[in-house]
């Protein structure tokens, strides 16, 4: 029986509410008021509707802490050390079309560190947890990266450009150096949840750049809770600025590390 502290049952709470609308909303996905916020950037009624209810419950919960939200931005609190970080819909443009894969995501961040992170995939009941030193979680289970050791073996998870965003032209040629590696590529449209599924053993490893600390906070403790690395692609340290990230398990992380920035290289050259 995995013992539960107040901060989980806090962030739980919250997801869990949130999750209600989504899963009733994606089941009328076509009556949906959509608007566009940017180029190939949606936001739903039930993206902003999930953002209001977290923030909500986590400021009941926690009234002096700040908020760094996809949709609201940046919210000062009265506790200037700790804020959450939330993403109430990783995976709109899936939610979007109908498709099956999406999240909620909450970390919690502690003068500059994240101490908690929750993704919770709301159709399949899976919930990934982890608090800074006691372990990553799904639902009352232990979370272990794999255990792969060679690139070969290893199925590998990315996010790819669209329409104008990012450098198209680079990821491809990025693609084909681990394509021909490595025993797959999958590009599933919920970063979040790709950095879950590293946590969990399902991808061996997962780069993407240009995120968001929405997409990645809660994501990186779990990775690194299970027993996971994190780091930049170009080998820095600062994930949550950049957002060019690169997650695997201990003998995977150097050669997917040396593999991308090889192929970084050669495209400079």
């Amino acid at each position: 029986m995995v013992v539960r502290s107040p901060l989980f049952n806090v962030m739980e709470r919250a997801a869990r509410k949130a999750a209600r609308g989504l899963i009733r909303d994606f089941g009328e996905v076509e009556q949906l008021q959509v608007s566009i916020k940017g180029p190939a950037d949606f936001v739903s009624t039930a993206d902003l509707r999930a953002e209001r209810t977290l923030k909500a419950e986590l400021g009941k919960a926690r009234p002096d802490f700040g908020f760094l939200m996809e949709e609201s931005g940046a919210t000062a609190g009265r506790d200037p050390r700790c804020r959450w970080i939330v993403d109430p819909l990783d995976g709109t443009t899936n939610f979007l079309h109908g498709i099956p894969h999406f999240c909620i995501s909450i970390a919690l961040e502690r003068d500059s560190e994240i101490i908690a992170g929750l993704i919770l995939d709301p159709l399949r009941d899976e919930l990934f947890f982890a608090e800074r030193g006691a372990g990553a979680f799904i639902n009352d289970r232990r979370l272990r990266v794999s255990a792969r050791k060679e690139l070969a073996d290893a199925v590998i998870g990315t996010g790819i450009p669209f329409r104008e965003r990012g450098n198209h032209a680079r990821y491809l040629r990025l693609l084909e150096a681990i394509m021909a590696k490595t025993a797959g590529v999958r590009r599933c449209g919920a970063a979040a949840l790709d950095l879950a599924y590293v946590a969990a053993g399902r991808f061996d490893g997962f780069f993407e750049y240009g995120l968001s600390a929405w997409d990645i906070a809660a994501g990186l403790l779990i990775v690194r809770e299970s027993g996971g690395f994190v780091g930049e692609i170009d080998g820095g340290t600062n994930v949550l600025a950049s957002g060019n990230i690169l997650a695997a398990n201990d003998p995977l992380f150097p050669q997917l590390s040396r593999l991308l920035r090889a192929a970084e290289q050669a495209q400079a050259d």
